[in-house]
């Protein structure tokens, strides 16, 4: 073999070694941040994340299995007492059997239909089951929606089959890392504050724009389309290395 044949595949072999190294990196870049969007959307959340002061408003406490080994049986959302709610009514969820309790409060608080004494204070739902891989999503209509606040936290309970207990009860603070265990968090906006800083419902409902959703999907969806960009990048990369290496074969 002469020294340009030689020359010539010392420079295939480069091209390829090159070739598959970057489209082994673009996968393994996809995977991994697939991996943080799944991790992200795993908690407890309740959806939409927002709600308007002084209305009313329906939720939905979404709640992700996260074992591979045991089933969710019991789901248990505490209503915030310092902030009591006058009217909270649930969805009936098939296979699933709810109980609400009421507490007496220990100020009674004034609202437009009189004076309250006494509010829900827990949701307990049992007899269902959420397998792996899956989540379920309980309705709850509520108000009126405090002023003078700009959040509600519903500390939440997640029991699974094997008996293990999961409290999702831990304050985010903004500007802050995310906790392991955070609690459900519905943002409250004042009256009339979506409508001046958005161009309006109906005009989103014409340009095809989606409601909210909260803020853990919208963070899943932006990770997860990175993900799939960097790997289809890498594909790409590695595509075009190999048809360099075709071309100077020929």
């Amino acid at each position: 073999m002469s020294a340009i044949q030689r020359a010539r595949v010392q420079a295939r072999t480069r091209v390829h070694v090159h070739a598959r190294r970057l489209a082994a990196a673009g996968v393994l870049t996809a995977i991994s941040v697939a991996g943080l969007a799944t991790a992200a959307s795993a908690h407890v959340t309740v959806n939409p994340g927002t709600a308007e002061q002084g209305g009313y408003t329906k939720v939905s406490f979404r709640v992700p299995n996260e074992r591979d080994d045991a089933g969710t049986t019991k789901v248990r959302v505490d209503l915030p007492a310092d902030h009591p709610l006058a009217s909270v009514s649930v969805r009936p969820v098939p296979g699933w059997t709810v109980k609400v309790d009421k507490s007496r409060l220990p100020t009674p608080v004034q609202t437009e239909g009189g004076e309250l004494t006494e509010a829900v204070t827990r949701i307990t739902w049992t007899g269902g089951r959420i397998e792996a891989g899956q989540f379920q999503e309980f309705d709850v209509s509520m108000g009126p929606i405090p002023t003078g606040i700009d959040r509600l936290v519903f500390k939440t309970e997640q029991t699974y089959s094997g008996g293990e207990v999961v409290k999702w009860d831990q304050n985010q603070v903004d500007g802050q890392d995310e906790p392991e265990h955070p609690a459900p968090v519905l943002r409250l906006t004042p009256k009339g504050a979506t409508a001046v800083a958005e161009a309006g419902p109906a005009d989103k409902a014409k340009a095809g724009a989606p409601s909210g959703g909260g803020e853990d999907d919208g963070t899943a969806r932006l990770l997860g389309g990175l993900g799939l960009a960097a790997g289809v990048i890498g594909i790409a990369a590695g595509g075009l290395g190999l048809a360099r290496s075709r071309r100077s074969r020929s």
